[in-house]
């Protein structure tokens, strides 16, 4: 489970960034990758990258300003030049349907797959063994939308040296127990399945939220999340020109990771005014005073999604 960013300027691309974009890479947990936003030039950006669209199972949107969605229609209609036959879901605000029907139809673009459009206004998105999202409504211009995303607990790890001391052989058996279930031997032994069998390990929280200013869905949004992904278009210098705007600053953002409890968090969504990493150093060392577990968004870097109880004591 790992975060991979495609793209971290505000509005409008720059020579140095492309507007937003960011991958969550479930290789290990689902062999698939989700994307969330796709502004202009996307697709570009994923030619530089390691994914490839054939494993792209879900877009989640979070508005509809142009610099989150106007990558779509083009990343749709090309996605079966690399693979991607299998069926594709695309969720988010209202309006989202009738700009893609409307821009795939018009230009006659052929999409050869299954492709779902799911339009919300919050609450439980999608749900399945593995996975749980959830969407709460933002503060911005237009509907603006933050999805939490859960990894379902996972089992516990099988004691199989116990149980080779027990004269209990890899099989059904194995699975049974793994499942929870109790197991008897054919000489009539009990073998319980919470003796052999550790404490599932808590599912990881990642937070990606879409354009806002301060609001109070944040927090519950983000509450104790492993990896807390905020905008963060300003500096705090530039505080009423953040509300004014509906976006948020470095020293806002820190403040929900530090409320939230999160473990990380990772700043995007850059003004074009910070045109180079130099310009963008002082919005981190601000963060920084308020959340010290805060990081930068790049183009191209992964960010691993560590547990918290997982994360090495001091980091």
């Amino acid at each position: 489970m790992e975060v991979y960013f495609l793209g971290t300027n505000a509005g409008v691309p720059s020579i140095q960034r492309n507007v937003t974009s960011i991958a969550l890479r479930l290789f290990e947990e689902r062999r698939t990758f989700w994307m969330f936003d796709c502004g202009e030039g996307t697709q570009h950006q994923v030619l530089k990258s390691p994914l490839r669209l054939g494993k792209l199972e879900r877009i989640f949107v979070t508005h509809l300003h142009g610099d989150h969605i106007f990558g779509l229609p083009g990343l749709l209609s090309s996605r079966a030049y690399q693979g991607g036959t299998a069926p594709l879901t695309v969720y988010g605000p209202p309006g989202l349907k009738a700009f893609l029907e409307v821009s795939l139809n018009i230009s006659q673009s052929r999409v050869p797959y299954k492709l779902d459009i799911v339009e919300h206004t919050g609450g439980l998105i999608f749900e399945d063994e593995g996975f749980k999202v959830e969407a709460s409504l933002l503060d911005h211009r237009i509907d603006s939308y933050g999805y939490r995303i859960t990894e379902k607990d996972r089992p516990g790890s099988l004691n199989t040296e116990r149980l080779r001391e027990w004269g209990l052989k890899p099989g059904p058996a194995y699975g049974r127990l793994k499942k929870g279930l109790d197991v008897t031997t054919e000489d009539g032994r009990v073998i319980a399945s919470k003796d052999v069998v550790s404490e599932p390990k808590p599912g990881r929280v990642v937070t990606i939220l879409g354009d806002t200013r301060p609001c109070p869905a944040i927090v519950p949004l983000s509450r104790g999340a492993d990896l807390l992904v905020h905008e963060a278009t300003f500096a705090s210098d530039l505080a009423d020109l953040a509300h004014d705007y509906h976006h948020s600053t470095t020293i806002q953002a820190a403040e929900a990771a530090r409320e939230a409890g999160a473990g990380e968090l990772v700043l995007t969504h850059f003004s074009s005014r910070y045109s180079v990493l130099d310009d963008l150093l002082p919005l981190l060392d601000e963060a920084r005073t308020v959340f010290p577990d805060t990081l930068l968004a790049e183009e191209f870097r992964l960010f691993p999604v560590v547990r918290r109880a997982d994360k090495p004591a001091g980091k």
